[in-house]
């Protein structure tokens, strides 16, 4: 007498019922929590998501992992704020509103009202880092600044007097500080065994930033590609910045319109040959650029 197959009554509790322990894939970067986190406020996105009954409607990549196609970066924002319902960001944020984004998204109304910005007694926004870099605003800018929002007229050298003449110069002096910014990038192209004929280039794949991070967004703006390096404050070195663009003449425009000048370079290069039956060399180059602004 054959037996009964036993093997699909396990196939319907995997429908109805979520592990305890629960492996997210987000944009990439892999999360581990466990599914009462994930329930914890009622009416969100994650908690729609883990309360239906059948798993199979969710994605899930190829390690089996449920998948959320979002920036993974900022979602371990999203499940501290579902652990415990507060926000706690580190300093200098820089994503703030990105992230104010994501809980839309989420469904998450109270952490939204937490990421909105929000004006102080003095009509500023140091309520919210993301604003501006505390060490680009002196005492002087600021005075400026809220003379201006004010609407004010500014007075000149010579009907202000000489004592107004001097601070609206320091104020705009602080605003254009020296420093270093150093721009890199690797390259590399193909040459055969005629030095005549014409080399195989390859693109840039990315033009890197070393500098002061507040010279860096000054310089490149929305250009800057910040998601190596968000917790950096400003006033600190870093070397983990890139550009979104690969074009060397576009990064040099932007330095050149702040004010930097080229102050040295250097390279390196390496050779290799493509093939062992071919006398193609394959050349590969780092080089560096140093631009100060006085």
């Amino acid at each position: 007498m054959a037996l009964a197959d036993n093997t699909g009554c396990a196939k319907p509790s995997e429908d109805f019922t979520f592990p305890e322990i629960i492996e997210l894939n987000v944009g990439g970067q892999v999360y581990i929590t466990r599914h009462p986190t994930l329930v914890s406020v009622p009416g969100s996105l994650l908690w729609e998501m883990f309360t239906q009954k059948n798993i199979r409607s969710l994605a899930r990549d190829s390690k089996g992992r449920f998948f959320v196609d979002r920036d993974g970066f900022l979602f371990r924002y999203i499940l501290d704020y579902m652990r415990d319902q507060q926000l706690v960001l580190p300093d200098h944020f820089p994503e703030r509103s990105r992230l104010q984004r994501e809980a839309e998204y989420f469904m998450l109304p109270e952490l939204v009202k937490m990421l909105a910005p929000k004006l102080s007694k003095q009509n500023s926004l140091g309520d919210d880092p993301c604003q501006s870099d505390p060490e680009e605003l002196s005492p002087n800018a600021e005075a400026t600044r809220n003379l201006t929002s004010a609407g004010v007229p500014l007075p000149s050298a010579g009907a202000g007097g000489p004592g107004v003449a001097v601070t609206m110069g320091a104020a705009s002096t602080d605003a254009r500080r020296a420093g270093f910014i150093t721009i890199g990038y690797r390259g590399s192209y193909t040459l055969g065994r005629d030095s005549q004929t014409d080399a195989k280039f390859r693109r840039v794949a990315r033009i890197m930033v070393c500098g002061k991070t507040s010279l860096a967004k000054e310089v490149f703006g929305d250009t800057l590609n910040e998601s190596r390096d968000p917790d950096r404050p400003p006033e600190r070195y870093t070397s983990r910045y890139y550009l979104k663009f690969t074009f060397l003449e576009q990064a040099f425009d932007k330095l050149a319109d702040a004010g930097f000048h080229m102050v040295a370079c250097n390279s390196t290069g390496t050779c290799a040959f493509a093939h062992d039956q071919t006398d193609d060399r394959i050349w590969t180059s780092y080089t560096e650029y140093v631009f100060y602004r006085e």
